[in-house]
């Protein structure tokens, strides 16, 4: 990302309009995030309020690179300071022991706390401006919640928008995100009983963070904090998303387009067959960091396509490919039974 987005006015308002308690959206490497002073509840409940958001679903917390990460929790294992070193700045988020002194908004009312370190030089540039650089930034994706998280800001535009009544103060447009899909999410609050555990992968994979820390990274349990993305729904456009494996995906959308279904896809592979009429089409790569730099993109560019159904090639299940399956099987999950039904129906 270069210097070339960084409006140094229009960072030193939305750092200004922040302190006094308001809502501003911002790119990151990951997503665009809708934040507020992570320090002021009624800020915090404003993003709530804005996305829909259940009250017990934590934010994370954005920090700047210089920032003392001590202040906000209770402890630092040293787990967290390896990582760290290694991810930060970067999409990498922790999950801490919450400072006594911290509001729980930000943590859904629970003891931990969720920090991360941006890499955009936009976001970067915002946190250093805002308090001087010691203050925090809770900032879930800047969608309503639920739904296809922003990858530009027209997408925060098209999403607050609609009405000419927006909550958000300001937009900084920093272009597309770089990465394209949330951060990994690393539980480290109950590092001497449970290891690191994931509660959402991401860009960084598991055998990554594994090997930076020399232990193996294990999956969430039953007892694990609540984390930002990790509800079954999530991701979703309103359109159903159907996900068919790649042997099964031209089949399918001939049975669909015979039942009269109105078909948008998304696919990796360059289809040799027949295919049935289409609503529209999104051609995604097959190299993963560059599939997820477009998934959200092309969610909801199939969303405006008038489509009954967005029939979608399920990736690969290679560990490069978990963060974006994990988005896929969420934003599907509503509507995994369609298939099943309309096969039945079929009978």
């Amino acid at each position: 990302m270069t210097q070339q987005f960084i409006d140094l006015s229009a960072i030193r308002l939305a750092a200004r309009k922040l302190e006094a308690g308001g809502l501003v959206a911002f790119p990151t490497e990951t997503v665009y995030g809708l934040g507020a002073d992570a320090e002021n509840p009624l800020a915090v409940a404003g993003i709530y309020a804005a996305k829909g958001r259940p009250s017990n679903h934590p934010v994370i917390v954005h920090v700047a690179p210089e920032a003392d990460i001590g202040y906000w929790v209770s402890s630092i294992p040293l787990e967290a300071k390896v990582l760290m070193a290694a991810f930060w700045p970067g999409p990498l988020t922790l999950i801490l022991p919450r400072a006594a002194h911290i509001p729980d908004q930000v943590s859904g009312g629970q003891h931990s706390i969720g920090l991360r370190c941006p890499s955009h030089p936009v976001a970067q540039a915002l946190l250093r401006e805002f308090k001087g650089g010691k203050g925090g930034i809770a900032a879930p994706s800047a969608n309503k919640f639920g739904h296809v998280s922003p990858t530009t800001a027209q997408h925060v535009r098209d999403e607050f928008d609609t009405d000419g009544d927006s909550p958000i103060a300001c937009i900084l447009d920093g272009g597309q995100s770089e990465v394209g899909i949330e951060s990994t999410i690393i539980d480290l609050s109950r590092i001497a009983t449970h290891g690191p555990v994931l509660l959402r992968p991401g860009h960084i994979g598991a055998a990554q963070i594994a090997a930076v820390l020399g232990v193996a990274v294990h999956a969430a349990d039953a007892a694990a904090p609540r984390a930002s993305g990790t509800l079954e729904s999530h991701y979703a456009p309103r359109t159903p998303v159907l996900l068919v494996s790649s042997d099964q995906l031209v089949a399918t959308l001939l049975q669909l387009h015979q039942a009269g279904q109105k078909l948008a896809m998304i696919a990796y592979s360059r289809l040799a067959a027949q295919l049935p009429p289409l609503s529209a089409q999104f051609q995604m790569a097959a190299q993963a960091p560059a599939y997820a730099h477009d998934l959200y993109a092309a969610l909801r560019t199939m969303d405006h396509a008038t489509a009954d159904l967005i029939v979608v090639e399920a990736p690969p299940c290679d560990p490069e490919w978990q963060g974006i399956n994990d988005r896929l099987r969420r934003a599907a999950h509503d509507s995994s039974a369609v298939l099943a039904d309309f096969k039945n129906n079929l009978r």
